[in-house]
């Protein structure tokens, strides 16, 4: 234990996700050893992102604007939706350059052990999206996990009463991954997957 600020700057740096008490130290000891102007910088960023970041009022995704960027874009294709978990999902598609549709982000996943069910996620924003038709087609793109997998089921039976095409990203093995490291689920979700040879 450290005295005073020096410890609250610890403590602060360890509630962040993915951040121990090891790691939250030595992120504290970095910034006390760096240049002031560095530091301030930090600090102003954190501020102004606070501030001026929201989320999109369309999609859920962040934003610095009431909609974001993909929102506004009148070249995307607004018969395809695309389900993510998070922001960052978004991010991960887009980097692909292969989805030329339009997002919904629900914010989390069902997680009933941490206690998050449909009703904290942004489904009951997802449902007037597709009431006017135009959305032809919806693909799951929610993480290939336990809580990932309770999401797309649930969305599943909510959105193919209401005649839409409901898909599912694929999942399976990575490219240049070798079969003898690959897990059960991972493995068998390869065979369910598997598709003929052109």
């Amino acid at each position: 234990m450290y005295e005073g600020v020096v410890q609250d700057l610890i403590d602060e740096l360890g509630r962040l996700p993915g951040v121990g008490p090891k790691s939250a130290q030595r992120i504290a000891f970095h910034l006390l050893a760096a240049d002031p102007v560095d530091v301030r910088r930090l600090a102003q960023v954190l501020v102004e992102v606070k501030d001026r970041v929201r989320f999109c009022s369309v999609c859920g995704n962040v934003a610095e604007e009431e909609t974001c960027r993909i929102c506004r874009d009148q070249r995307r294709d607004p018969g395809v939706l695309c389900v993510v978990e998070e922001p960052k999902d978004v991010v991960a598609i887009e980097r692909t350059r292969e989805y030329r549709g339009r997002y919904h982000v629900l914010g989390g996943a069902i997680s009933p052990i941490d206690g998050v069910g449909p009703d904290e996620l942004r489904i009951r924003e997802l449902l007037p999206r597709l009431a006017d038709g135009t959305v032809t087609e919806v693909i799951l793109a929610t993480d290939p996990n336990l809580e990932g997998e309770a999401t797309a089921t649930y969305l599943t039976r909510l959105l193919r009463p209401m005649g839409l095409r409901v898909t599912r990203l694929a999942s399976g093995l990575p490219v240049g991954g070798d079969l003898e490291y690959a897990d059960e689920v991972t493995l068998g979700r390869a065979f369910e997957g598997r598709r003929s040879v052109e």
